[in-house]
């Protein structure tokens, strides 16, 4: 069992630390539910530049992905809601050419995680037929209806929410907490898990299990409470 305490780490701080300049992270999330709050705080103090960050969306008011982006931290942003009226820090930013933005519809956006995950370089999809989104990609027809190509995506890191690890990796989520959690994890070289309790191996029932641990290389418990961002 002592190889499975290694993936318990003491601190949100020390879990991101060997992210690198310009790696591709993913960040767990959807509108204000199941955001890794704790470790992008920690994000914040980490001094790094040049970051790729795979979201559903593009922040909201002046905390997590939105400090994060203020701090011109992040070169490119891959996301499919990047307009929210809360999203002003983005919006700016981008507005004055100061951050790129890749554009993907949301279901695109989560199958082409599952595919990096699954070992699928690429599948076809009729999601954004004759859009701007098919400018420049491949076309093909099955069975008389026009689809697009669209290509896994895999990441460097992963930065995920979920309400229970235990000390082995697996992971549950609370309700729609889970959103892109589970394939972030799987699309990710290396996973990192806040999560808000842990327990011992065992605990949680097998078919409870969302996230296996295979996935999962570290884990810490969020510190701040007030930074959790599931009910």
């Amino acid at each position: 069992m002592e190889i499975f305490s290694k993936k318990i780490i003491p601190s949100s701080y020390e879990a991101v630390s060997e992210i690198q300049d310009g790696s591709i992270v993913s960040i767990g999330g959807f509108g204000g539910i199941g955001i890794p709050e704790n470790l992008l705080e920690a994000l914040l103090k980490h001094d790094v530049c040049d970051l790729t960050i795979v979201s559903n969306h593009a922040g909201q008011g002046e905390k997590g992905l939105s400090a994060l982006i203020k701090q011109k931290k992040v070169k490119k942003l891959i996301c499919s809601y990047a307009f929210h009226k809360n999203s002003y820090i983005f919006r700016d930013l981008f507005l004055s050419k100061e951050v790129e933005l890749e554009q993907v519809p949301q279901g695109t956006l989560a199958e082409r995680l599952r595919a990096g995950g699954a070992g699928i370089p690429a599948f076809y999809t009729r999601t954004a037929v004759d859009t701007d989104f098919e400018k420049g990609k491949e076309t093909r027809n099955f069975n008389g209806e026009k689809t697009v190509l669209e290509f896994a995506l895999q990441t460097d890191f992963a930065l995920i929410k979920c309400y229970e690890a235990d000390k082995l990796g697996n992971l549950t989520y609370r309700g729609t907490a889970g959103n892109f959690n589970p394939v972030m994890a799987k699309a990710a070289k290396i996973t990192i898990a806040e999560t808000e309790l842990l327990l011992e191996a065992g605990e949680i029932e097998p078919e409870s299990v969302q996230t296996p641990s295979v996935y999962v290389n570290k884990i810490v418990v969020g510190e701040n409470i007030e930074l959790r961002s599931e009910i």
